[in-house]
């Protein structure tokens, strides 16, 4: 949010007595402010909304939603996830030796606006590209901390704030794209620098499942041609905080739920990843009023799985329920066709299910955000969605 202080113009005059035998005679000034009218004012300083086209990387169900930035002068296009999970902005670079290869690097020695920073950090990963679980720091980056001009959906930001990898895990080695550009609810980087012109301070997401296509990231408004009915809106439980998460109050599953799954508890929501992630007995809660026959598979340890075979004849409607701004619950629905996230590859027959078991995280990604229309309000601190 941002706001306007309009000048008004005040004169204060002082009368001093002057020693005269005449007699001074008062004269009445009419004074009046300048004050530019309230529209105008905000027609020349606001931005207008941008979209970026989104591509899915697809590998046998949707992983990660895609687009391009431009870093640098002149601009070099870098392919980004927008990642409401992180902060920052990292990508591959010239930098980089041979495990950045199957990626596009940014070349800095070309950009005139580059400012090399020459600090290093590494960051590591809880969750990552595809639907396997995390183990260890088998997702970690090295970065090298720059600044740059940083261009999203046409609109320019100067002095950004950038982290070029120089070294990243093998696992990021099947990634079509670049790096991550966080995304959190404080706005940071490119998106602080673009409110801070005016833009609203707000982002929508439309990652549609790849069947669909046609996925996009708008900065600075919402498309309304985009979603059915209306948008409701919850609260963030802890405003200030960098998190995108809402209070549930329950999770139901084919209409039933048990005492364990109406505990409430924080959700976070997170673009950069592809299914779900909950603590063991919350997934085994809900896994066991799906079927008995979804066990634990213990090759990758926190994955779970049924025979291929079986997953046309479960429902596996998951409700996730919140409450709107206006006290009234509503759900997120998770369709029975996200159930499977495909095969293992140790055991063809076996079909992956689309929660992780994670101790001390509770967090949906792509199989929840793909079936609505979100709105990520940083200004108001509030979430919005309506079905697509």
């Amino acid at each position: 949010m941002y706001s306007l202080l309009l000048p008004s113009i005040f004169l204060v005059a002082s009368c001093h007595a002057l020693v005269s035998t005449r007699e001074l005679v008062p004269h009445a000034i009419q004074l009046q402010s300048r004050v530019s009218p309230k529209e105008a004012t905000l027609r020349r300083r606001a931005l207008n909304p941008a979209t970026v086209p989104l591509a899915d990387f697809f590998l046998g169900t949707d992983l990660q939603w895609f687009g391009n930035i431009s870093v640098g002068t002149p601009p070099q296009n870098v392919s980004v996830v927008f990642d409401t999970g992180s902060s920052t902005l990292e990508f591959a670079s010239t930098m980089c030796g041979s495990s950045c290869d199957s990626q596009v690097k940014f070349d800095y020695t070309k950009s005139s606006t580059f400012v090399d920073k020459k600090t290093t950090s590494s960051i590591t990963f809880s969750t990552g590209v595809g639907v396997d679980p995390v183990v260890g720091s088998n997702y970690r980056l090295s970065l090298r901390a720059a600044q740059d001009t940083v261009t999203v959906g046409g609109l320019v930001a100067t002095k950004v704030a950038i982290n070029l990898i120089t070294s990243q895990t093998k696992k990021f080695s099947i990634d079509p794209f670049s790096g991550i550009q966080g995304m959190s609810a404080q706005a940071q980087g490119f998106f602080a620098s673009l409110i801070n012109q005016g833009l609203p301070s707000l982002f929508t997401l439309y990652v549609t499942p790849n069947a669909i296509g046609g996925a996009e990231l708008m900065i600075g408004g919402i498309d309304k041609s985009k979603f059915n009915g209306t948008l409701k809106y919850a609260s963030l439980p802890n405003p200030g905080s960098s998190t995108w998460s809402l209070t549930s109050p329950s999770i139901s599953v084919n209409g039933k739920t048990t005492s364990l799954l109406r505990q409430s508890r924080d959700i976070i929501f997170d673009s950069g990843t592809s299914n779900i992630l909950f603590s063991t007995d919350t997934t085994e809660a809900i896994y066991a009023l799906i079927s008995p026959k979804i066990k634990a598979h213990a090759a990758q340890p926190g994955t779970y799985g049924i025979a291929c075979s079986l997953i046309p004849t479960l429902p596996a409607v998951i409700d996730l329920g919140f409450v709107d701004e206006n006290g009234k619950p509503f759900n997120l629905t998770i369709p029975s066709s996200e159930l499977s996230v495909g095969p293992f590859a140790d055991s063809t027959s076996t079909c992956q299910t689309l929660i992780n078991a994670f101790d001390g995280l509770e967090l949906v990604g792509g199989s929840v955000l793909k079936h609505y229309y979100s709105v990520w309000d940083v200004g108001s601190q509030r979430m919005g969605f309506a079905a697509v």
